[in-house]
């Protein structure tokens, strides 16, 4: 009788790769050619191909039932194990260990060709293609390469435009499973990433990332036509368009134009005189979402951020960035066209308007015009 371990489409090939000890395998698929340790994982590989177990949601296959049950998860989003230090959950058991590790330092899985250590042996594979240059999986499509067949799959619906992972909320779809994970949060309200420095959570890690850079001062965005820098991409992205004078966003009342329409839409109010955000507290109106939210702190006396020269203490960390600048002296915001400086980006601005006669803040019941608000 023939048995599993006989099947015919299994072909044993030995390999002896001595430049990938690592990634060695000793039985190749006759389908994929993917290269497996051991006859049984070979065995399991072959069951993605026969379509034994096939996510009814999505289309993928997967090894086993337990592989299967661990991806059904993600169109559930079920995550059944939790950390006991940082109270984040994890769909997979694995991933969950996997986790642990970084509460632990622990990097158990080491470069045989430099001195670098990682925490997951998917990361050590990952980054010995640095070495190798190997990376198996290429899209025809735009020549992009992949070491995980899984991610050239996930990459691949960009081209196709395929979106399986759809949310059981609302009639959203997306491309990639991080990519719901991420979406079903706005529903949920959940902030599982908290900022070890000011306690603040945020509802994804690229978030955080960009919020700790206020404490470090870390701007890794820089303009390579001036000496400005930025916390964010988008910034800078915004910025360049100051050298490339990109203004197509033009005021129909007078003739201020901007690079970026957000900017044109909160100029507009300057002549209409409009303050949609309104404070539910008392009867105060503001211009920007941003000044209504750092007013609201002024009823809730949420002023976390203490001058350590004096006692005033600030609900924003930037109030208290300008404020310090009382005791030092410091006056960053210098005029291009005389030698005055000013320690706030808003006096040199009304500075510069001795300068050019500009007076953008018009009365709407006589029509004079003024160069500042306060007037």
């Amino acid at each position: 009788m023939k048995t599993e371990d006989d099947s015919d489409d299994i072909t044993e090939r030995p390999h002896d790769d001595k430049s990938r000890p690592y990634l060695c395998k000793t039985y190749s698929c006759t389908v994929c050619d993917k290269r497996c340790r051991t006859k049984l994982e070979l065995i399991r590989h072959t069951n993605i191909h026969a379509e034994k177990y096939k996510c009814t949601e999505c289309g993928n296959c997967y090894q086993s039932s337990t592989k299967l049950a661990d991806h059904s998860r993600i169109h559930s989003g079920e995550k059944p194990f939790e950390c006991s230090v940082c109270r984040i959950r994890f769909i997979t058991a694995g991933s969950l260990s996997a986790h642990s590790r970084v509460h632990r330092l622990e990097k158990p899985f080491k470069c045989h060709m430099c001195d670098k250590a990682f925490s997951e042996y998917a990361h050590l594979n990952r980054h010995l293609t640095v070495h190798t240059g190997d990376s198996p999986h290429k899209c025809h499509m735009c020549d992009k390469e992949f070491w995980q067949l899984f991610h050239f799959h996930e990459h691949m619906r960009v081209h196709t435009g395929e979106k399986p992972y759809k949310c059981h909320l609302c009639d959203k779809a997306f491309s990639q499973s991080g990519c719901l994970n991420r979406h079903i949060r706005v529903h949920t309200g959940e902030k599982p990433y908290e900022c070890h420095v000011c306690n603040k959570a945020f509802s994804n890690t690229s978030t955080l990332n960009n919020h700790m850079r206020l404490h470090t001062g870390d701007k890794p965005y820089k303009c390579h036509m001036c000496d400005k820098a930025f916390i964010q991409s988008g910034s800078l992205t915004s910025h360049m368009k100051v050298h490339t004078r990109d203004k197509r966003h033009k005021c129909h009342m007078c003739d201020k134009a901007f690079s970026e329409s957000s900017d044109l839409k909160k100029h507009i109010r300057v002549h209409t005189g409009e303050r949609p955000y309104k404070c539910d507290m008392c009867d105060k109106a503001f211009v920007q979402s941003g000044s209504l939210t750092s007013h609201m702190k002024v009823h809730t006396r949420d002023k976390r951020h203490k001058c350590q020269m004096c006692d005033k203490a600030f609900s924003e960390s930037g109030d208290l960035k300008k404020h310090v600048r009382v005791h030092t002296g410091e006056k960053p915001y210098k005029c291009h066209m005389c030698d005055k400086a000013f320690s706030q980006s808003v006096s040199l601005n009304r500075h510069i308007r001795m300068h050019t006669g500009e007076n953008p803040y018009e009365c709407h019941l006589c029509n004079k015009a003024f160069s500042d608000s306060a007037c």
